[in-house]
């Protein structure tokens, strides 16, 4: 360590103390004098550090309950001064050059899970000096370092031993000032939109507001976007903490990309819909194969017989417990790239691991209830819109539904299977049908510009595969414009039909279900899913 004589000065104001006591050492060891607001002077001092508090400092107290304790001269012109420019007014009004600030803020948005209903409580958590303290130290860069996380008080430390603060290098001083910009861009953003909250109560709740900010922070470094040519990386809203990888772990497994995680997030959500073992394969964000059973191995085994050829390298989750027998037959069955469940036994991961490469995730994430909007980025600006998450408040779809036929539901299993399949089908990429019998999917048609085609390609794997239809339920995304995939249904044996209604031939359509002795059911509520 090269010894300096000079004597710094270290203001540190700090919510968060984690690593500061052995910081403040090694500043200490540096020749660094301590200034401290109140709050950190008396944590520091129990811990036998020097330090000389801010009040003592300016010689003026904290007041108003700490709402100002740091806002003086002495410290802003400390922190604001320049070498030169500025030396003869800070002799002039004795103030000393402020080195080193070291601030983070009260946390704001940790308080608001707790006191959202509480404001005047609240917003005594809205940090004024500490922001003003970053922010001064972040344009004073030049001359100043300013630190707000724990995590770079190390780097810090070797920083001043390698050479002395005005030596370093400018790239490097605006590194940790835009960082610390960052931090009270992100910290305001959360604020406002608080405020936001607490002015639209008595707006119409379809209004969106005509700013909406917000805080994304790097979780992940992805292994490719789309192509393995596209780079990609995985952000989360900053005040978001229930997300898919700070709910889940991964086991083993290769590091996840782009097309990993938008077809793993598919795949949770949906199982996520059945209180039963259920089983779901997703491939290029469309299902290949959904089953809710008795069993995780009956759900797996059912899902991948509704389309095997397409289950080839996809994403299976699972909303049971995986055991070494499902572990088994997986890998019997076909090449996977992600496997997720809330509990994958020892055995299973024994198993897993003979297949090194492929991505195992244990997670108690609730996907599908997370955040209510939906962002897409389109050239030029973003689309936002409320997630498709409608449900009835006591998860009784089929007591609102409209049964429109001369037929009316019967057998439980018409109920079940009519369930079922509505709540698959809004994953399904639009125009979407599938047919579903005993709570498993039997063909699947999406993406079609028509629904005919949907309902063809349905009918096709479900053929393809040797999968009775006779006696099944086919639901559509959305209503039908023609008789044709009505016709088409009934030809297959299918006796149930589930779809919104809506359409000018709607007349048409259900006398040609009632021709085919068939039931047909509106649902009112459509889900397209582009």
């Amino acid at each position: 360590m090269k010894k300096n004589k000079k004597i710094r000065r270290a203001l540190i104001s700090v919510y968060d103390t984690s690593g500061i006591i052995q910081f403040s050492k090694s500043l200490i060891k540096r020749n660094f004098k301590i200034i401290a607001t109140e709050g950190t002077t008396k944590f520091l001092k129990k811990n036998n550090i020097p330090v000389t508090s801010v009040s003592k400092y300016i010689e003026f107290p904290e007041i108003m309950n700490g709402r100002i304790k740091s806002m003086h001269p002495k410290i802003f012109g400390g922190i604001l001064g320049r070498k030169k420019k500025d030396t003869d007014t800070m002799k002039l009004y004795g103030i000393n050059k402020i080195n080193l600030v070291i601030v983070n803020l009260y946390p704001f948005f940790e308080k608001y899970k707790t006191l959202k209903n509480n404001f005047s409580e609240l917003i005594e958590y809205i940090d004024i000096g500490g922001v003003s303290l970053i922010r001064a130290a972040a344009k004073n860069c030049s001359e100043v370092l300013v630190v707000i996380s724990p995590k770079d008080y190390k780097k810090i430390i070797k920083i001043i031993d390698t050479k002395k603060i005005e030596s370093i290098s400018l790239e490097k001083k605006i590194k940790l000032a835009q960082k610390a910009y960052a931090y009270t861009s992100n910290y305001d953003c959360l604020i406002s939109n608080y405020f936001l909250e607490k002015t639209k109560k008595n707006e119409n709740k379809n209004k969106f507001p005509k700013k909406i900010k917000i805080n994304l922070i790097k979780k992940n470094q992805l292994r490719y976007g789309e192509n393995p040519h596209q780079k990609s990386a995985f952000y989360i809203e900053e005040k978001d903490k229930n997300n898919i990888f700070e709910k889940s772990k991964q086991l083993q497994g290769k590091k996840i990309s782009y097309n990993n995680i938008l077809d793993l997030e598919i795949a949770w959500n949906c199982v996520q819909n059945f209180k039963n073992p259920a089983c779901a394969i997703i491939k290029h964000s469309i299902p290949c194969g959904v089953c809710e059973s008795k069993s995780a191995i009956e759900s797996y085994i059912a899902s991948y017989q509704c389309d095997p050829i397409s289950a080839f390298g996809g994403v299976i989750a699972f909303n049971s417990k995986i055991n070494e027998s499902v572990a088994n037959k997986i890998i019997k069955n076909q090449f996977v790239e992600v496997i997720i469940a809330p509990i994958i036994t020892k055995n299973a991961l024994r198993v897993f691991n003979k297949k090194e490469n492929i991505i195992i995730f244990i997670s108690n994430y609730k996907g599908n209830l997370v955040s209510n909007l939906d962002y897409k980025s389109i050239l030029g600006g973003v689309l936002i819109q409320e997630k498709d998450n409608f449900l009835f408040k006591n998860n009784d779809e089929e007591k609102h539904w409209k049964i429109v036929t001369n037929r009316k539901l019967k057998t439980k299993k018409e109920i079940k299977d009519a369930i079922f399949a509505w709540k698959v089908v809004k994953y399904v990429k639009s125009n979407a049908i599938i047919i579903a019998k005993n709570k498993k999917t039997i063909g699947i048609g999406s993406g079609q510009t028509s629904r005919i085609f949907a309902t063809k390609i349905s009918k096709l794997k479900a053929f393809e595969n040797k999968l009775d239809t006779q006696g099944a339920t086919i639901a559509s995304d959305a209503f039908f414009p023609f008789k044709d995939s009505i016709e088409l249904a009934a030809k297959i044996g299918i006796k149930c039909i589930i779809q919104p209604g809506g359409s000018i031939r709607d007349k048409e359509i259900i006398s040609t279900a009632n021709k085919n002795n068939m039931i047909m059911l509106f649902t009112d509520k459509r889900c397209f899913k582009h």
